[in-house]
């Protein structure tokens, strides 16, 4: 059984404000995606989800999302396995000011979303699958 590969690496920040884990973890980082067919799967964050790819180097092209973090999406053999019905896991949430808008966006690419828009008290979201098979979602907090 094939399973969802998030691999998140940490690197210490050095600076004043800095909160450390009992690792010595201060911020996120990296977190590596995997997908089966790159040029597809780059083609949807940079051109779908506007993200700005900053490196494609062998078979890592990364985006840089804010405050020195990337998403890396690495080469794989096969497709992430996707799970259908209730919320599934793991999930990449990234934060939007609009969530109509974006859903507006998410749809003109034909980009599926099969649990529709969820909320929850102070934010609403959405979830839907990358073109590897990643479980993506977007909320706006209210």
């Amino acid at each position: 059984l094939e399973t969802f590969v998030c691999n998140i690496l940490l690197f210490e920040q050095r600076g004043a404000d800095s909160t450390m884990t009992a690792i010595g973890a201060t911020q996120l980082k990296v977190v590596s995606l995997r997908a089966e067919d790159l040029p597809v799967t780059v083609h949807f964050y940079r051109h779908v989800l506007g993200f700005n790819l900053v490196h494609h180097h062998e078979h890592h092209p990364s985006f840089e999302l804010q405050n020195g973090v990337f998403l890396v999406i690495v080469q794989s053999q096969s497709k992430v396995e996707q799970i259908s019905g209730e919320a599934a896991f793991p999930v990449l949430a990234f934060e939007v000011e609009d969530l109509e808008t974006a859903i507006k966006t998410l749809e003109s690419n034909n980009v599926a979303l099969p649990w529709g828009v969820e909320k929850r008290s102070g934010s609403r979201w959405v979830k839907f699958y990358d073109p590897a098979g990643n479980l993506i979602e977007i909320v706006q907090f209210l």
